[in-house]
């Protein structure tokens, strides 16, 4: 039984599903177990009807059964050699400019994407709409996205209809701020700010989320008591040059170009909200999974390589450098040098140190995807009720990602799924619905 209180896995033999996927049994190698589990979860989406299946028939009854109607020997082989040369060489990969998607940018220019046989185009986009449309018509090979993104495409949330994407790994945890103009530096109370207006990337993002988390846990309404409007993360230091906003949670390297430019101050970095939380994904459509592993596998250890090196801080004037350029941030070095390194100026006549401002951890924790569904729940995006679980390890591939950080000699979790402290509390994956009523405190 897993220590959030979940029930086994899929086979019944284990405490979690991802332990379940990641382990050889009865003498499968460890890629074919996955590939089993994986075709087992295709043709039986619903836990509970596996689990009857499963008990019923046992797991090698039910296994003949599908390799009567899938060629599964085919496909454990072809996962067995998913580092095999990919089926598309040449990608397209849309990012915005911001220092969240570092290892996707700096893969291009330190030969990443490269040593793993790919040519890919990593292109500037303006917004995270533009992101998603350009996704969605398939301009896009993969993205940088917005962590909550894929799961409200998947839900079909704030599009049309769903569109089943992945977030095959984290691109960078904490690297956020809350920036307020110069105007309101005597202001630091957040129990002060009814009546301000703010600014965050997009709808679907952890900016939106920890913001209306942060101003509801000090007695402020997010609904009703401020303005919270989407802003593309470039446009935000000029909107509060403009004074068309009071301040902005967005991501870096603009907290600390409003400070450079001296028209904002940082207020909190992030991580004191939630430390290690998730902000910035690599996202792919989850049909790349079948019908292009190889470029699926060769794109994931690029990232996952790159992400790697991004994390070392012996790297980061280096990787400062690779991205700062115009076609990658265009930022002046130095700002990039200082969210990356955690040495920076606070536009209030401080230096702060601060080594963990930006961290690389490409692990998705489905805990966290859970997280975010009951923050699309507590704000009215996600109206109908969903199964939290299943939508989590749907989206968030964590044992491919495991598998890929595996590779590379990484540690590992042992399974998909933790408690997190957020503002002081402890969210627990297994009791998501304490965190979706709105809870404004007096």
């Amino acid at each position: 039984m897993s220590r959030f209180g979940a029930a086994n896995c899929g086979c019944g033999q284990h405490s979690s599903q991802f332990i379940c996927d990641t382990a050889p049994t009865d003498g499968t190698a460890e890629f074919g177990h996955a590939v089993d589990n994986a075709a087992l979860r295709a043709a039986f989406p619903a836990t509970a009807t596996r689990r009857a299946l499963l008990e019923r028939f046992g797991q090698a009854g039910v296994m003949a059964a599908l390799a009567s109607v899938l060629p599964l020997a085919n496909m454990r082989d072809a996962f067995a050699q998913a580092a095999g040369t990919p089926e598309k060489k040449q990608l397209k990969i849309g990012f915005i400019a911001i220092t969240c998607a570092t290892p996707i940018i700096m893969a291009h220019p330190m030969g990443f994407y490269a040593r793993n046989g790919l040519e890919v185009e990593v292109i500037r986009t303006a917004g995270w709409a533009v992101i998603r449309d350009k996704a969605i018509n398939k301009e896009y090979d993969a993205a940088h996205m917005l962590s909550p993104m894929p799961l409200a495409m998947s839900l079909g949330v704030g599009v049309a209809q769903p569109i089943p994407w992945a977030v095959a790994a984290i691109e960078n945890t904490n690297g956020q701020a809350i920036t307020l103009a110069m105007k309101h530096k005597e202001k630091r109370n957040p129990r002060d700010w009814k009546g301000f207006r703010f600014a965050v990337p997009f709808d679907y993002s952890m900016h939106n989320y920890l913001l209306r988390h942060y101003l509801a846990e000090n007695g402020i309404n997010p609904d009703t008591d401020v303005q919270i409007r989407s802003v593309p993360p470039p446009e935000m230091v000029a909107n509060l040059r403009a004074d068309n906003i009071d301040g902005f949670l967005g991501p870096d390297p603009f907290n600390q170009r409003a400070v450079f430019d001296g028209v904002g101050f940082i207020h909190l970095l992030t991580k004191e909200l939630w430390d290690g939380h998730p902000c910035c994904a690599f996202a792919v459509p989850r049909a790349m999974l079948s019908e292009a592993p190889n470029t699926f596998a060769a794109l994931l250890r690029s990232i996952v390589e790159a992400t790697a090196y991004a994390a070392k801080a012996e790297n980061r004037k280096e990787v400062a450098t690779a991205i700062s350029a115009q076609n990658y941030l265009n930022q002046p070095q130095t700002v990039v040098e200082q969210v990356l390194t955690g040495t920076y100026a606070d536009g209030l006549g401080g230096v702060k140190r601060e080594p963990a401002r930006i961290n690389f951890d490409p692990f998705p924790w489905q805990s966290m995807a859970v997280w975010m569904l009951t923050q699309m729940k507590r704000w009215g995006q996600l109206r109908s009720d969903v199964d939290y679980k299943a939508v989590a390890e749907q989206v968030f591939l964590a044992l491919d990602a495991g598998n890929a950080m595996k590779a590379q000699g990484l540690p590992v979790p042992s399974e998909a799924y933790r408690s997190h402290q957020i503002m002081g509390r402890t969210f627990n994956p297994a009791a998501p619905a304490e965190w979706t009523a709105p809870n404004i405190r007096g």
